[in-house]
């Protein structure tokens, strides 16, 4: 007999998802070097936009004018902190069926990627990425709505879920 509300979220009151049997999954955070990337593009972006808001409008205008510079630096400010917050929102996990991937600090999502609906198991690496020692690996199903990222991975964590996945989808897919 089951109990329980009909509107339970089915996290059992932890904001995770319960496992069948009572089981709650283990989830991944991405590592720290993802943070530090995202924050490095974050001051060269906006600091370059910050000293080119405060120089030119100071040099054609006066110095008065170069006070557009604190707009751009309080949004480096704010997106520092922001930064942070989405990068721990993030967390993935690995059950028996299905792959979780979660996310997001105001819309919290949650993907969940059966092994046998996978089609295609992706790892990816950008310059930036290299330069940090980072890869992303990137899930393919039938439904393009349900393909899922999970960002930031070192480069050996992230071929050894692509294997790991690849293995499971064509075990699972088998029995289609």
């Amino acid at each position: 007999m089951e109990t329980g509300s009909p509107h339970d979220t089915g996290t059992a009151g932890t904001g995770r998802p319960v496992v069948p049997g009572g089981e709650e999954p283990v989830w991944f955070a991405l590592p720290p070097g993802l943070l530090r990337m995202r924050r490095l593009l974050l001051v060269v972006w906006l600091g370059l936009l910050t000293l080119a808001s405060a120089l030119v409008p100071g040099l054609l205008a006066g110095p008065g004018w170069a006070a557009f510079a604190l707009l751009p630096l309080a949004l480096l400010i704010w997106g520092w902190v922001l930064l942070e917050r989405n990068w721990r929102s993030w967390r993935y996990a690995e059950r028996a069926d299905d792959l979780l991937i979660s996310r997001g600090v105001l819309w919290r999502q949650e993907t969940v990627v059966p092994y046998g609906r996978m089609q295609l198991v992706e790892v990816t690496s950008g310059p930036v990425e290299r330069h940090f020692g980072l890869s992303s690996v990137q899930l393919h199903t039938a439904a393009a709505a349900t393909d899922a990222t999970i960002p930031g991975l070192d480069p050996a964590e992230a071929e050894r879920l692509r294997d790991r996945l690849t293995e499971l989808g064509e075990a699972r897919s088998a029995g289609l």
